[in-house]
């Protein structure tokens, strides 16, 4: 398929899939006139490149763990620690993501209350 349709499956931008393949997340066949043509594959892989830039992970990770991602295995220990590493990361993110979402209900509730008394809520 080529870059546009690609683009338009996954919810990205063409630009976005040209920066993939410099970067060696994605690639591609070129036609005789030049065009890229993707494997129908490259929809999911683009979701899961998605996927692991908003999770934080740098490119330059995506690049050693993507393999291990697509097919299962894991080459070395090392990159087996890197991949609990990155779990970690997100882990503590996800935590951290939980106790702000918290903090700021346990705030709402409280403005709602006061709203509901008639007295005027004060941001600090």
């Amino acid at each position: 398929m080529r870059i546009g349709e690609v683009a338009s499956r996954s919810g990205v931008s063409v630009r976005a899939l040209r920066y993939y393949e410099e970067q060696n997340l994605l690639a591609s066949e070129r036609t005789p006139s030049g065009q890229r043509h993707y494997p129908d594959s490259a929809v999911d892989r683009v979701r899961l490149i998605q996927h692991l830039f908003r999770a934080g992970v740098p490119s330059r990770s995506i690049v050693e763990i993507l393999p291990c991602l697509a097919t299962g295995e894991v080459v070395t220990s090392a990159l087996l620690d890197r991949l609990k590493a990155e779990r970690d990361r997100i882990d503590q993110q996800i935590s951290d993501l939980v106790e702000t979402r918290d903090r700021l209900d346990a705030g709402i509730a409280e403005a709602a209350a006061k709203a509901a008394e008639g007295a005027p809520c004060r941001l600090a």
